[in-house]
């Protein structure tokens, strides 16, 4: 059974108690935030894939719509074809019954017409065929293409699925520390960690010295300045990002 402090507890407890919660909320929200990194990125490439996809199977159909209509294209021309040679059969059907010459030219013109429109179709019958081999060879690699991405996709989505059973339990008993961490901190020194958190691109609000610097910002602290981290005596922050400096013993006696 979890205990809450007053507010007035809290503001009660010594500064070196402070650095001490702040510290251990630090270490346990950023376990939190390492799994969620690394599942986070995981849906990311999830949803690129499963976009991907679509995109492929879109130009799919569109590819077999333009095959479609290169077909009923074919269809139409090879009416055409019939409708030509019908009218050239009635046209050589008329030319023995001509009364003269004029006549005779007329039908054989139309015929002539007839014959060059049969050729253009023909022509054209030739033009869809070759188009329909290459929206083929296109649907064919996309098809491919579709099903190595597919298989991409389903590996990730079972990786997925393994780091969130595998990481699901921690991450739920992280959340519930750092829920009952986040209650022994005074209310402004809490609300003062989230908002550095949520500005700071590693979520690091809270750091320790590290080679004489900042642990976050990498910038040099000047001696005195040490010293008094090392004390504990009060909350210090860096003077170039804002976040609240420990000394580094501060990981030990926190574990301890």
């Amino acid at each position: 059974m979890s205990v809450t402090l007053s507010q007035e507890a809290k503001s009660d407890i010594s500064v070196e108690e402070k650095l001490k919660s702040l510290f251990k909320l630090q270490t346990i929200d950023t376990q939190i935030d390492k799994i969620r990194i690394v599942r986070g990125e995981l849906p990311l490439e999830v949803q690129d894939l499963e976009d991907e996809l679509a995109g492929i199977q879109t130009r799919i159909d569109n590819l077999q719509t333009e095959l479609s209509q290169f077909d009923q294209a074919i269809g139409e021309k090879k009416n055409a074809i019939k409708d030509a040679l019908a009218l050239i059969k009635k046209y050589e059907a008329q030319q023995g019954n001509v009364r003269n010459n004029r006549e005779f030219d007329s039908i054989s013109k139309e015929i002539e017409y007839q014959t060059l429109d049969i050729q253009l179709s023909e022509k054209r019958i030739k033009e869809f065929k070759a188009a329909i081999d290459a929206k083929n060879l296109l649907i064919e690699t996309a098809k491919q293409n579709l099903e190595d991405r597919t298989k991409d996709l389903e590996a990730k989505k079972a990786e997925l699925a393994d780091i969130v059973a595998e990481t699901e339990k921690e991450e739920e008993a992280l959340v519930e520390d750092s829920q009952k961490t986040s209650k022994k901190v005074e209310d402004r020194l809490l609300a003062a960690y989230k908002k550095i958190r949520a500005n700071a691109a590693n979520g690091l609000a809270v750091v320790t010295i590290q080679r004489d610097a900042c642990g976050g910002c990498f910038n040099k602290i000047p001696p005195q300045r040490q010293m008094e981290i090392r004390l504990r005596k009060k909350i210090i922050v860096c003077e170039y990002c804002g976040r609240v400096l420990v000394d580094p013993e501060i990981a030990g006696d926190t574990q301890a």
